[in-house]
């Protein structure tokens, strides 16, 4: 079993790789022959500097991108086929011992290694590639500091977490999977209330949306659609970056709305409601107890696949480590999982796509207009340099959000349809 699990193993990384370097290809062609001129569908709302621009940096991205997927799949057969990990663990065993406390810093420093692999490749992308195309703000020392705070807190809550799990595969023999997927759900959804309030402003600086019309505005369009939130912040992201987003972020009452700082200068009010009004349709469809659940399920399918493997010797033998040992089967599942789900992920962007299209429609209907929302989109594309014109095969396996044409498209379609039903009544009757 073992040589022709190796061969899929190889088959499975080469396969991977050689689709994502096609579709990269594929997508850098698709750019091209559309590089000429603005086209039709975005004349007169896209000068031809600003075009050819984006043409520009998508076109730097993915020569970037193609460097950046080789290095990574010869990273993952390097560490999977040399006999480094094996003689790692032993190195690690016989240093540290075979504790359940061992077998999760084993798992944290490989980790941190493979991490420390793909810093150069991002110094790379942020201080010349974001740089050259005006978007990087960010400090050296700042860039450095965020690596070390994301390490700080890896150890700080993965270290503990992976020690449980295996201290459960120890305890609870065969259902050891089921409760470990318990403690995980537990643990994420702890983080999804933590992250706002302990988390988030370790990085960045969040403040109050000062008093005035906007605040005004955007918490009495909040009030219309029966939403909720602690607050609106305003996020200091152009301490790193002239990119531009919005986000919710926490649960129940820790909820609270996010703009960045650059939004907040690039849009006018009537733009940023519309915005506002998109995520609120992500709240007010349940899309993100859906993207919630998804995620757990994966979880629960990731552990019974995991207490499977881990009752198969060719599995850990396979790359030479001894069987009976949950940390290497844990760790290879983790560097394998990816070359299967990659082929997957075109299901998942279409049905995230659905939910950005349902939230358009939500943001349409409650706002009683779609120009702003259109206008805030094709701002948004522009100072982002977003590649306008992208491959649709490209686009279903990356793409989370539809293209520009394909919103205004819909949101053209969605016309003046009848009231939204998942709007309060008040101001359903303010409508008619």
């Amino acid at each position: 079993m073992t040589t022709p699990f190796i061969i899929l193993c190889a088959a499975l990384i080469a396969a991977k790789w050689i689709a994502q370097i096609w579709l990269e290809c594929l997508n850098q062609r698709h750019v091209r022959r559309n590089a000429a001129e603005v086209p039709p569908a975005f004349a007169g709302t896209v000068t031809s500097e600003t075009y050819a621009k984006s043409v520009d940096y998508t076109l730097a991205k993915s020569r970037f991108e193609i460097v950046e997927l080789t290095w990574g799949a010869a990273v993952l057969a390097a560490v999977l086929f040399s006999g480094v990990l094996p003689w790692f663990h032993q190195y690690f065993q016989a240093a540290a011992g075979s504790s359940i406390w061992a077998g999760a810093g084993f798992l944290m420093a490989v980790g941190v290694a493979l991490s420390a692999a793909d810093l150069p490749f991002d110094w790379h992308d942020q201080f010349h590639l974001e740089e050259h195309f005006g978007f990087n703000t960010t400090a050296p020392g700042l860039w450095w500091m965020d690596r070390l705070k994301g390490l700080l807190l890896a150890l700080a809550l993965g270290f503990p977490l992976l020690a449980l799990i295996l201290k459960l595969a120890q305890w609870l023999g065969n259902g050891w999977w089921f409760w470990a997927w318990v403690c995980l759900a537990a643990w994420q959804l702890v983080m999804m209330l933590a992250a706002p309030v302990l988390i988030l402003p370790l990085f960045n600086k969040f403040t109050p949306l000062p008093p005035g019309e906007l605040r005004d505005g955007l918490l009495e369009l909040g009030r219309r659609a029966g939403f909720r939130a602690r607050d609106i912040q305003v996020m200091d992201g152009s301490k790193r970056s002239r990119h531009s987003n919005a986000f919710f972020t926490g649960l129940g009452r820790f909820r609270k709305i996010v703009l960045f700082d650059t939004l907040v200068r690039q849009l006018d009010r009537a733009e940023l409601e519309g915005v506002l009004a998109h995520e609120i349709g992500h709240y007010k469809k349940g899309h993100i107890p859906k993207a919630i659940a998804l995620s757990l399920a994966g979880g629960l399918l990731a552990f019974y696949l995991i207490s499977v493997l881990a009752q198969q010797p060719w599995f850990p033998g396979a790359f030479g480590f001894p069987p009976g040992e949950m940390p290497p089967v844990l760790l290879l599942f983790s560097l394998l999982s990816g070359v299967v789900t990659f082929w997957l992920s075109p299901l998942w962007h279409a049905l995230s796509r659905r939910h950005e299209y349902e939230a358009d429609a939500y943001a349409a209907a409650l706002t009683q207009q779609r120009q702003p929302l259109i206008t805030a989109l094709r701002k948004l594309n522009e100072k982002n340099l977003s590649n306008l014109t992208p491959h649709p095969i490209y686009s279903g396996f990356y793409y989370s959000h539809p293209t520009l044409l394909e919103r205004e498209s819909a949101l053209a379609q969605h016309g003046q349809r009848q009231p939204n039903p998942d709007l309060p009544a008040d101001h359903a009757d303010a409508r008619r």
